[in-house]
Formats: structure tokens, C-alpha cells, sequence
């Protein structure tokens, strides 16, 4: 076990070497020779209280390029003494610190300033799977990301292409701003009900726009193997943010409580989009090379509605009751062609060729499985027959 004296050593000289660098490097800021003082590190390794996340983002604040780094320090450092755990309850107090300057140019009355912030941080903390900013800005479709994290980098990593990932230094950073008992202003408080829903929706408006019959321009029956590009023809025709939306929609869909404002604009949302993209939302994910996602995907939906409906079961009209239905059709065909997911990323598998009734939704006949399937050629064919309203349909 590391003595609790040799984890404050640690980041005595952490502190020391990397604002000694700093001082070598600002020759801007007129830095003195004995900047930091010693007793300005004693109060930051008193407040870091062993833990060096606090170090290592008080660093990063201190450091910030558009600040001087006396002034940063000093906030810093006249910061209110919490306890003597500062380490753990003082990252709070300088979680706000560097929040607040983040916004401290913009009226507090300013609440679609306020809101757009929130939006833009809360799809950083909620994605799972980090984004870069441009697909960020597509899938949100909101504009100056960066400026909205330009005071954050000593809590995110905001690449400066915008093509690179966006991602959070410590988890203890967004583990803060949705706890309401540790963030306690409103204006930075991310409610995880509320973002998930907006960025589900978004999710959900960017497919139904821009999924389509043979998204990537290919042959039909051609083999996914026989396409040498095809990495350049996912990323120009599909794209990051799309790929984000067909892969993890429905995780933000199970963030959202059953009970919680707004369900019924989810439900309908959802109603849409299932007759006009489900098919071409399973071609992408076949495109990507992510069918699996798309069995688990219908669990969660399948494991929403029920709780959805649960809350309606005392309602004379279930809203959810139709959608729910056609989950389970879907979920079952999803799991028969998932049985051959193994073949899916062989070189024999061709991409789909199917119909769509536009007036009609229709859904993949059970009964039919054996024909989609063709294994003994490894083969994966998309659809050989539809049911609607219980009848085949012939292709």
C-alpha cells in the first residue's frame, strides 16, 4: 500500500515541475524566477488532499492559454477551505470555478446561451463513443461547439482538427454535473433524462433524413469484400455522426424514464421512423459492420415499451401497444439473421436488395427465415417476402 506521504510528494513535485515549466514557457506573463511561491504549492497540495485529479486539472487550469497564469492561480488558491478532505469535496468547488469563467462574458439572464451550452456538454459527457466536433455539430446540427468548450480544456480534450475525438480527462467530471447535490447551479447541471432525449431525437431526425435504399452507391449483389474503398464510401456517404446515430440510438432511448416529460413525442418519433427506415437502418448497420447492435437494439427498445406500457396499463388507449408489437416482429427476424452474423464478415457477403411499399410498413414474415438465410453459400440475401396484414407479399 503507497503511504499517503509519498502520494503528497508526488504531487508537491508535480506541481513544481509543471508550473515551472509553464513559467519557462509564458515569457508573455513576466513570471518570476520563484513563481510559484512555496507556500502558493503548499495550499495546492492541501487542497489536492492526495488526489491528483485535482492536481492534474488545477494544472490544466493554471495553464490555460487565454488567461494569465497569476491570475488562475490566484483563484485557485483563494478558494474557501472545505474540510480536510479538500481533494474530494474542493474538486467540486473547482469544477464550478472553471465552469463559471467558461461563461463569465455571457449575461446570466442569457438562457439560450446557457441552454446551448448545456446541450453541447451534454452530449460530450452522454455519447458513448466520443465524437470529434464536426460529427458532434451534424448530429446535434447546432453550430460553435467549439466556442461553447474553448474554457473547458483543462476538463475535455477539444482537439483542435475537427475530425479528432473530443474526450473527458476523468469520469469524476461528468459524474459531477449530472448530481444535482454536487452541482449546484442550475445553469451547469446536466439532467440525464433530458439530454438523452435530445440526443436520441436527434439521433432519430438525422436517420430518418438521411438513410436510404443502397446508401453507399454499390452494385447489387456485390460482395462487401469486393469493395476496395469501401472505408472512403462508409465515411463519405454515411459518415461519422450517422454511424453514432444507427449504433447507439436506442442506449439513449433506455436513458430516457418511463415516466419522465416528453415520453409521447418519443413514442411518435419512433412510430415514424420504423415504416420508412428500418431496413435501411439495418442496411447501415450491416454496412459498418455492426448487425449485432441491431438485435440488441430491438431488446432495448422491446425493454422500454414494456416499461412505457406499464405506465399506460391504467390508460384506456396504450399508445405504445402498436409499436411495440411490430418490435417484437422485427426483434425476431433481427435474431434469425443474426444467427448468421459469422458470415456477415466473410468475403461472400453480398449487400441487399430488397422493396418497399412506401404507403405500407412491412415487416419480414417470420416464416420466411429459411429463405433469407442461404448459408450453404454463405450468403445473407435481405428479403425474399414481406407480411402485410398477414399476407405475402412476393418480391
Amino acid at each position: 500500500m503507497i503511504k499517503p506521504e509519498t502520494v503528497n510528494n508526488d504531487i508537491k513535485l508535480f506541481f513544481q515541475t509543471r508550473l515551472t515549466e509553464l513559467a519557462k514557457e509564458r515569457s508573455d506573463c513576466s513570471l518570476t524566477e520563484d513563481w510559484p511561491s512555496p507556500s502558493e504549492i503548499n495550499i495546492l497540495c492541501e487542497k489536492a488532499a492526495g488526489f491528483f485529479i485535482y492536481a492534474s486539472t488545477a494544472v490544466k487550469f493554471i495553464m490555460t492559454k487565454s488567461r494569465t497564469p497569476t491570475q488562475q492561480l490566484n483563484l485557485i488558491t483563494s478558494l474557501p477551505q472545505n474540510t480536510s478532505y479538500e481533494g474530494r469535496s474542493g474538486i467540486d468547488t473547482l469544477y464550478i470555478q472553471v465552469l463559471k469563467q467558461a461563461v463569465d462574458d455571457v449575461d446570466a439572464e442569457d438562457d439560450e446561451f446557457h441552454s446551448h451550452f448545456r446541450t453541447v456538454v451534454g452530449a460530450v459527457v452522454l455519447v458513448f463513443n466520443p465524437l470529434s466536433v464536426k460529427a458532434l455539430s451534424d448530429l446535434l446540427r447546432v453550430s460553435g461547439i467549439s466556442t461553447a468548450l474553448r474554457s473547458l480544456h483543462s476538463l475535455l480534450l477539444v482537439p483542435t482538427s475537427k475530425d479528432a475525438a473530443i474526450r473527458i480527462f476523468h469520469k469524476s467530471f461528468p459524474d459531477f454535473l449530472m448530481d444535482s447535490r454536487q452541482c449546484t447551479d442550475h445553469q451547469f447541471f446536466i439532467d440525464p433524462s433530458i439530454h438523452h432525449r435530445e440526443i436520441l431525437l436527434s439521433c432519430l431526425n438525422l436517420m430518418r433524413e438521411r438513410l436510404k435504399r443502397n446508401i453507399c452507391r454499390l452494385d447489387d449483389y456485390t460482395t462487401l469484400s469486393e469493395v476496395k474503398d469501401l472505408p472512403d464510401c462508409r465515411k463519405n456517404h454515411i459518415g461519422d455522426a450517422l454511424e453514432y446515430a444507427c449504433c447507439f440510438w436506442t442506449r439513449h432511448l433506455v436513458g430516457i424514464p418511463s415516466s419522465s416529460p416528453g415520453v409521447e413525442e418519443v413514442q411518435e418519433v419512433i412510430d415514424e421512423f420504423f415504416p420508412t427506415c428500418l431496413l435501411f437502418w439495418i442496411e447501415a448497420l450491416i454496412l459498418v459492420g455492426k448487425l449485432d447492435i441491431g438485435v440488441y437494439a430491438l431488446n432495448d427498445i422491446q425493454r422500454w415499451y414494456t416499461l412505457v406500457s406499464y405506465m399506460w396499463s391504467n390508460c384506456s388507449k396504450n399508445p405504445c401497444s402498436h409499436l411495440f408489437r411490430q418490435g417484437l416482429h422485427a426483434s425476431g427476424w433481427m435474431i434469425a439473421c443474426i444467427l448468421s452474423w459469422s458470415t456477415l464478415m466473410q468475403s461472400a457477403t453480398p449487400l441487399p436488395k430488397y422493396i418497399i411499399l412506401p404507403s405500407h410498413f412491412l415487416l419480414p414474415h417470420l416464416g420466411f427465415t429459411s429463405t433469407i438465410l442461404q448459408s450453404s453459400h454463405k450468403r445473407l440475401r435481405w428479403l425474399r417476402g414481406f407480411q402485410l396484414d398477414g399476407e405475402h407479399v412476393p418480391v
